[in-house]
């Protein structure tokens, strides 16, 4: 999926869905990380964050009692539509939401104490600009081979035949490029889909198998992947993630 396509699609899922997975009955095995838990480890009380991506502002919503203030930026008018919807119905009144690209950030040098950014693109020297001296930039991504068996049964997917890794590299490089100090985890854990609506709720809403339901063979494929992998615990699949836990050094 080319990136004018890949914005169309997430434009579509912003005016149907936002970016909310938690209908999603899914059990997770495995070595992990909450990336919400990661982010309130080093928030502080008066600091203010950026949130880069922000969807329909459902996950980053969680953190907004714990900052002064919190700006969400997306560059789709839909999910920061579903972004605005989702704040009126919140306690929060600390909490900002603008259409805006991850390249152009509208914001002074030195402005935010942390900036996040939960598997979407961004721009290592926008944020290094945008960060203080001291800053954080956290950042979750999607590895190369996560949903690795699923998007093989298909021939096709988010990622798919590049080389594991590669994506991992390019991040660290990029930041440290940008004058960003850089550490970097990763987990590859075991993941169970409690039913097939749960796994077809998640294909339809995420670019993982690229404009899944539009290939003649797609749900022969699945009805495949399905029997090959379907099981007591569930519907087996992985998720592979990328931390990112980048430092803007004191001048």
């Amino acid at each position: 999926m080319d990136e004018a396509a890949y914005r169309d699609f997430y434009e579509s899922i912003g005016k149907k869905n936002g970016w909310d997975f938690s209908r999603l009955q899914v059990k997770t095995k495995g070595e992990t990380w909450d990336f919400t838990h990661e982010v309130l480890q080093r928030c502080r009380p008066n600091d203010l964050v950026l949130d880069i991506g922000t969807g329909g502002g459902e996950a980053v919503l969680k953190i907004a009692s714990h900052v002064r203030l919190l700006v969400g930026i997306d560059h789709s008018g839909a999910m920061i539509q579903r972004a605005q919807e989702n704040l009126v119905s919140s306690p929060h009144r600390n909490v900002r939401f603008f259409q805006m690209d991850a390249s152009a950030l509208s914001f002074p040098d030195g402005f935010f104490d942390m900036v996040t950014s939960r598997h979407a693109p961004f721009d290592s020297y926008e944020i290094a600009r945008v960060l203080k001296p001291g800053g954080v930039f956290l950042s979750q991504q999607v590895s190369e081979h996560d949903k690795y068996a699923l998007k093989s049964c298909f021939g096709r997917g988010q990622c798919y035949g590049e080389d594991d890794g590669s994506l991992r590299e390019k991040y660290r490089r990029d930041l440290q490029l940008a004058g960003l100090e850089v550490e970097v985890r990763e987990y590859d854990a075991e993941e169970y889909y409690q039913s097939v609506e749960d796994l077809l709720f998640l294909l339809s809403h995420t670019p993982i198998i690229t404009a899944f339901g539009e290939y003649a063979d797609d749900f022969h494929q699945l009805h495949t992947y399905l029997k090959q992998n379907n099981s007591e615990q569930g519907i087996w699949t992985n998720a592979k993630r990328i931390l990112l836990v980048a430092t803007k050094k004191h001048e």
